[in-house]
């Protein structure tokens, strides 16, 4: 298949690009031309923001397949659809875990009602959309996502405090449970999407096999970085008991928050290959310790406002 991906050069992207081309697919990637294309694979610059130069730069070409890596609002992805619907065989969305409401029942499964005020709302308007189109979609729906390369602070933010012997401040009693996925693996399920009818039309958790707390996660992190996990001083603290504005004290949502991954499994023919320790290994190796990120300077002052309370 000829495939565009939008982004490609960041995170999930990377991984994703890799498999579809050792698959055989011939990959095309369309992103600002921040980071450089892999060799051999073809970069289409622009910014898919401005509607105008979508249709500029991607209306005369032709794809099979869409994997839509990025696109957080609607108006993000209708472009795209405008440009490219009934000329492809499958579009591929990113959506997000994030778009469930809260509920007392839990895992998460795909049918579950959805948060009209989350701040992932865009996600599922999307996928109506897409639904609403005919568009021939299948969307995904991580919950938290981690790996080499990973921008947003959540395993790096354990480890900053972990290489560094610092207290790990963890809001509430830290046994609210959690789900975490590796990016090669989120990656995986994606591309195992392409040439399965069934998929068509469907929507899929994908995250790893087992739930963590987070002072189960502050240990593995501990144990990825090569340190004792009895040597953690782990301090909890009541987050209602501050005012932390916009600042961001913790990088989780502070509830139980996880999937049922099972109808992925069964559909796609997919199981995540990373266990936590294994892939926060990779991550801290590969990633937070190559990138120099253990020697820079972390600002901690929201950590100190807890601790000193």
């Amino acid at each position: 298949m000829r495939v565009l991906i939008i982004g490609g050069t960041r995170f999930i992207g990377v991984y994703l690009t890799q498999l579809l081309v050792k698959q055989g697919h011939e990959v095309v990637l369309f992103n600002r031309g921040n980071h450089p294309a892999p060799e051999g694979v073809q970069q289409i610059v622009g910014d898919r923001t401005d509607p105008a130069q979508l249709k500029e730069k991607l209306s005369g070409e032709s794809f099979d397949a869409i994997f839509d890596n990025n696109g957080r609002e609607l108006s993000d992805t209708q472009p795209l659809v405008e440009i490219f619907n009934g000329k492809i065989q499958h579009f591929v969305y990113v959506s997000s875990a994030g778009v469930y409401l809260k509920s007392d029942q839990m895992p998460h499964i795909e049918g579950d009602p959805v948060d009209p005020k989350s701040r992932h709302k865009g996600k599922f308007e999307t996928e109506n959309y897409l639904m609403s189109q005919g568009v021939p979609f299948t969307s995904v729906r991580p919950v938290y996502i981690y790996g080499p390369q990973n921008y947003n602070d959540l395993e790096a933010w354990f480890f900053d405090r972990i290489v560094r012997d610092r207290p790990i401040p963890i809001p509430g009693n830290g046994m609210a449970m959690t789900q975490l996925g590796h990016c090669a693996d989120l990656a995986a399920a994606m591309a195992a999407v392409l040439g399965n009818k069934m998929a068509i039309g469907q929507i899929y958790n994908v995250s790893g096999d087992r739930l963590i707390t987070f002072t189960g996660l502050a240990k593995v992190c501990a144990e990825a970085a090569g340190k004792d996990p009895s040597t953690l001083k782990i301090v909890y603290y009541d987050p209602k008991a501050f005012d932390f504005g916009k600042r961001k004290a913790f990088p989780m949502r502070v509830q139980h928050f996880f999937t049922d991954t099972h109808k992925a499994k069964s559909q796609l023919n997919w199981a995540p290959r990373f266990d936590l320790v294994a892939g926060l290994k990779d991550s801290f190796e590969n990633d937070y310790l190559a990138s120099g990120r253990s020697q820079k300077e972390i600002d901690f002052s929201t950590d100190d406002e807890i601790l000193k309370a």
